[in-house]
């Protein structure tokens, strides 16, 4: 099982590349980036809790002085390498036309309303040619989660709306973006979910619900080999989230 939803060998980044992850909660993917390549890694999310995790583990890796809101300039995002996380919403990136070569969404659009303001603002702000690669639950799996447990789909910020790919690919579609890769990605996430459904009102002291969860820590450190092939093997089938990429047009 890896930690990263989005699989940066479908998603190149190179050096000078300037890479924005929105909606980065506490930084997996724009700490990820930014050891990759010399690139300018930029996170953003509404939560500064999130946030203020996201700087924290980011400092082992980075000498950057972190802005939050208001602080990034222009000048910032041109550094050759560089690490930032700021507060500020999807609905209206504080960013120029045309300033991103990467953007990064993962399991983002299915929390907001007017998730198509959010892509359009990604049309806006993604280079010509740039990449752009997007996760959202899978229909599957998440039709489950909502049929074991109302309040799963009710809490404040949680999902509210199970998308199908073929719809977000199409809406992708139509801001000029051509789709070149397609998988599934945490297949082992999904009993862990269907389990916290079921047993919602009671899940923190549930022990079959603390063992599942106990199980995908051990995954995660240990990366056992026949774990990994097994998610590999059951990513088709059950993966929880979908994850799509995709190349904008040139013209």
């Amino acid at each position: 099982m890896s930690l990263e939803t989005i699989n940066f060998n479908h998603f190149p980044i190179n050096s000078g590349h300037k890479l924005l992850d929105i909606g980065c909660g506490e930084g997996r993917h724009t700490i990820t980036a930014y050891l990759k390549a010399d690139v300018t890694a930029l996170g953003l999310d509404l939560d500064y809790a999130d946030l203020q995790t996201a700087r924290e583990r980011s400092q082992q890796f980075s000498s950057t002085p972190h802005k939050s809101k208001g602080e990034v300039k222009g000048k910032d995002i041109n550094e050759e390498k560089s690490m930032h996380f700021i507060q500020a919403s999807g609905l209206r990136l504080p960013f120029e036309d045309a300033s991103f070569d990467r953007v990064i969404c993962s399991e983002v659009l299915e929390h907001i309303p007017d998730y198509k303001q959010v892509l359009s603002e990604i049309q806006r702000i993604l280079k010509p040619g740039g990449l752009f690669a997007v996760s959202v639950p899978r229909y599957g799996p998440e039709w489950i989660c909502w049929q074991l447990s109302t309040p799963y789909h009710e809490v404040a910020g949680g999902h509210i709306r199970i998308f199908k790919d073929k719809k977000l690919k199409l809406d992708i579609a139509k801001l000029n973006f051509h789709i070149y890769k397609r998988h599934w990605a945490h297949a082992l996430h999904s009993p862990f979910w269907w389990l916290k459904c079921l047993f919602w009102s009671n899940a923190e002291s549930s022990r079959l619900v603390n063992a599942y969860h106990k199980f995908l820590i051990w995954d995660l450190m240990k990366k056992p080999k026949i774990t990994q092939l097994a998610e590999q093997c059951l990513n088709p089938l059950m993966g929880k989230s979908v994850v799509m990429y995709f190349v904008k047009g040139t013209t």
